[in-house]
């Protein structure tokens, strides 16, 4: 009898073990077990991300870092193309690479560790835990508080200057970056989603001060150290860590097929924005910390609610667009994906979890801007979710013209530069939107009123997956697209006084790069025939010629500003306020030159010619209008 009851009790077990292993089997082959959100066989992973960015590595990208994450386990973690392309040496598991702006979850992570204590309120006016009058440039009274910190809606302008070094020496404390680099605010608290690095920064600074930690350290301490990332360092200077510096890699530009340059790496006093350094795989378990098992407590928080607040949504343009969840924002994966992407000097990176899944995925890149891998892959691997049918769609003919960023400068010359890349917006069809924006172009199909999606176009086109249209009363209020919004131009902006700019810039610039040359000829043919100077008068000639030159010079000055600053924009306001100098120096001057040409001509009137006359008029009036253009670009500050 004994022997007979172990065998039905083995018969049993043997029948539950083979259905247990069917039942497996078969959610791995319809993709819910064993596979990634999109469907790819764990199985056959390798050979597919193999396979993928085999056209990319080499060609159009020169290094790449992936690691997948599913059920607490590393799946997948492999080096692709060079860390350093002059000596050869391969992207590994120890490349260390920049986070970039995935670095800013460090900072929201903080900040939702502080909350879970109690000390810091997430709807507070952050000014209660800044010293006093530390933010000099507020335009409204109603509070900033962490939530718009969070959801970059504090309504702060992008401030260009001082983010970013090329040299460690001139990296200085967070609180001197927050002050050196503060930008105006320019739109109401909670109306306006404008991507802020000093926001960021800020809630950093807010988390150093309640903690009484360099905020470097606290990421230590609190992150870092118990996820065991010891191939990490929330600051960019890596010179600190001397065994992770020999691991960095180099940072390349994109110069042409097969084609590379090496850029800078990246120093920041603002370094929580962007500043980390580490490995993909260390990043894979800060990945791996929001995704613990059922009944299980992430190591970053010590009760359950904390976690799920912070991957809640707490900002979107729409019910069906991707917003933002306290610090991660939503990409529409084929399940609910959170994440975020980087950018430095000359890394991009993207970090995407699945929660449903738990399932993760990093991509680092040695190379500026990349996207081919940081997005396409990253797409291939999450999937797009799918969008129900819907009817009675409003016609896309409504939804055209041109767009600013709301994240861009308010103040300063560098106010010009966004206007230089607008976002053009033509309908194609009843359902189709053609975007053109800095070059690039896709088409974005309407899949519900006023939401669409992209269907094709440029990759660097996917970090913006969707855009959403907020239109009132018939008129187009904002064009949301994932991490900021775009706006309808301001009236004193509009297409036709950008137009008459540009016109007149281009005239001016001509006029004054031509115009020396033309006097140089003139000179020399009068010379050969034996003339005197101008019939103005030898006074009034050599003020024109002053005047010219003067002109020359200010477009030379500020032509020369702004191709450094189209090459490298990562400086300090330092390196270009000698420039701003020399334009008050040299505007000083034409205005003395067109005074004294006045006064001189008004008195010799009488003997001057029809061309000589002609040619002061000519002259003063190019540099009005060029100094007007000056002062309305704000190219003296």
């Amino acid at each position: 009898m004994l022997r007979k009851r172990f065998i039905l009790v083995f018969a049993i077990l043997l029948f539950l073990s083979s259905t247990i292993t069917a039942l497996a089997a078969e959610k791995v082959s319809d993709g819910s077990e064993g596979a990634t959100p999109s469907g790819i066989p764990m199985a056959s992973l390798e050979a597919f991300v193999d396979d993928y960015v085999k056209d990319y590595i080499g060609q159009q990208t020169v290094g790449a870092s992936v690691v997948m994450v599913k059920d607490g386990q590393i799946v997948l973690s492999k080096g692709y193309g060079y860390a350093d392309v002059e000596q050869q040496i391969p992207v590994s598991t120890d490349t260390v690479m920049e986070w970039g702006s995935i670095s800013k979850l460090a900072v929201w992570t903080s900040v939702m560790q502080l909350a879970e204590q109690g000390t810091i309120d997430l709807n507070e006016d952050i000014r209660s835990y800044l010293p006093v009058n530390f933010l000099t440039k507020l335009k409204y009274d109603e509070p900033i508080t962490m939530i718009n910190l969070m959801n970059h809606n504090a309504g702060f302008e992008e401030y260009m200057f001082d983010m970013a070094y090329q040299s460690p020496e001139e990296v200085r404390s967070l609180e001197e970056g927050l002050q050196l680099a503060q930008p105006a605010q320019i739109y109401r608290p909670g109306r306006t989603v404008a991507y802020s690095n000093y926001g960021n920064s800020l809630a950093a600074y807010i988390v150093e001060r309640i903690s009484g930690q360099p905020f470097h350290e606290y990421v230590q301490q609190h992150i870092f150290d118990p996820l065991d990332m010891k191939s990490s360092i929330a600051y960019s200077v890596v010179e600190d860590r001397p065994e992770l510096l020999e691991h960095k890699a180099k940072g390349y530009f994109f110069e042409g097929k097969g084609a590379f340059t090496q850029g800078a790496w990246n120093y920041m006093s603002m370094y929580p924005n962007g500043g980390n350094n580490g490995t993909a795989e260390d990043l894979a378990k800060f990945a791996m910390a929001f995704l613990p098992a059922a009944r299980e407590q992430s190591p970053l928080f010590d009760k359950p609610e904390t976690l799920s607040t912070m991957l809640a949504q707490s900002n979107a343009s729409s019910t069906e667009m991707p917003g933002i969840a306290h610090g991660f924002w939503e990409y529409p994966g084929l399940h609910r994906t959170l994440g975020h992407g980087g950018n430095t000097i000359a890394f991009a990176t993207n970090l995407l979890i699945v929660p449903e899944s738990r399932f993760a995925i990093i991509i680092m890149t040695n190379q500026a801007s990349e996207s081919n891998i940081v997005h396409g892959l990253a797409k291939a691997i999450v999937g797009v979710r799918e969008q129900a049918d819907a009817v009675n769609l409003p016609d896309a003919s409504e939804i055209q013209g041109e767009f600013v960023a709301a994240r861009r400068p308010e103040h300063g010359f560098m106010s010009l530069f966004p206007y230089l890349t607008l976002m053009k917006i033509k309908p194609h069809g009843a359902n189709l939107l053609h975007v053109s924006l800095a070059g690039m172009s896709g088409s974005y199909k309407q899949v519900q009123p006023y939401l669409y999606e992209k269907v094709s176009g440029d990759s660097a086109l996917d970090a913006w997956p969707m855009l959403h249209v907020t239109v009132s009363n018939g008129k187009i209020e904002a064009i949301s697209v994932y991490t900021s919004d775009y706006l309808p131009l301001p009236s004193s902006k509009s297409m036709p006084l950008l137009l008459l700019n540009a016109a007149l810039a281009m005239m001016t610039i001509v006029y004054f790069i031509i115009a020396p040359f033309i006097l140089l000829v003139r000179a020399i043919l009068n010379k050969r025939r034996a003339r005197t100077l101008s019939a103005i008068g030898p006074i009034s000639c050599k003020l024109v010629t002053g005047l010219t030159l003067t002109g020359t010079s200010i477009v030379g000055n500020n032509l020369v500003l702004a191709l450094r600053m189209l090459s490298n924009n990562e400086r300090a306001y330092a390196e270009v306020y000698p420039q701003i100098i020399i334009n008050y120096g040299l505007t000083g001057l034409a205005v003395l030159l067109v005074v004294a040409l006045l006064l001189s001509w008004k008195k010799k009137r009488t003997a001057s010619t029809v061309r000589d006359k002609w040619s002061i008029i000519l002259a003063v009036a190019m540099i009005i209008v060029l100094l007007g253009l000056l002062v309305f670009w704000q190219f003296y500050s």
